[in-house]
């Protein structure tokens, strides 16, 4: 990725988006290739890899609903020991997210589906990551949410700079905020680009319907 660019993943179910991600992460065996972070070859443990930059957000949210809101954000640098650098982490995050704000004293568990993804993202951006990997944030979200959604990341990635890479599901709604696109099928790239070539080419249909 260059600078600070939100990239796309996209690509029928199967094609290997997620695995991608979960590879970067260390979650899943690469077969073949390698991953490579800042010019060096990436095989570091999954907690040592978000020490390094890169913050993963998984799909489905996954946050601890036993916890409160503000408890699930710390839980986003468990590695951190300096208490007052993950109080200025927190109170960063939440001025990024005034819902989280309003609710930070509630637990995860009475806040709706889109506020849940809302602190997925907050608990991501918690390491502080140059990269954050987002994995079908907007997954079973309303399309209203589901705007809500990609507003945020867009605004994450103009306020504090953080390259973004998701991979989504919903194409029209994150060629819209995305620098470039890659598009895949059973495992190979068949497409990159700039949103608009992604739109303009045939490829999307191609592999949607089996002819990549």
């Amino acid at each position: 990725m260059d600078g600070s660019e939100i990239v796309a993943v996209m690509g029928p179910n199967g094609a290997g988006k997620s695995t991608v991600l979960r590879a970067i992460m260390g979650l899943a065996p690469v077969v073949a290739g390698d991953v490579y972070w800042r010019s060096n070859l990436l095989r570091a443990a999954t907690h040592e890899i978000v020490k390094e930059g890169i913050s993963f957000v998984p799909q489905g949210r996954r946050v601890f609903t036993h916890l409160t809101i503000q408890e699930n954000l710390e839980m986003g640098c468990l590695y951190l020991d300096d208490r007052e650098e993950k109080e200025r982490r927190v109170d960063s995050v939440l001025e990024l997210f005034p819902i989280l704000h309003e609710k930070r004293r509630d637990f995860a568990s009475e806040m709706s589906g889109g506020q849940q993804q809302m602190l997925a993202l907050g608990r991501g951006l918690m390491a502080n990551p140059e990269v954050l990997l987002l994995d079908e944030p907007t997954l079973g979200l309303a399309p209203v949410v589901v705007k809500e959604v990609f507003q945020k990341v867009s605004e994450i990635n103009d306020t504090l700079q953080t390259a973004i890479f998701v991979v989504e599901h919903n194409i029209k709604a994150v060629l819209d905020i995305v620098h470039r696109a890659y598009v895949l099928d059973k495992g190979r790239v068949v497409h990159d680009g700039t949103p608009q070539s992604v739109r303009e080419s045939d490829v999307l249909t191609q592999v949607f319907l089996g002819g990549a």
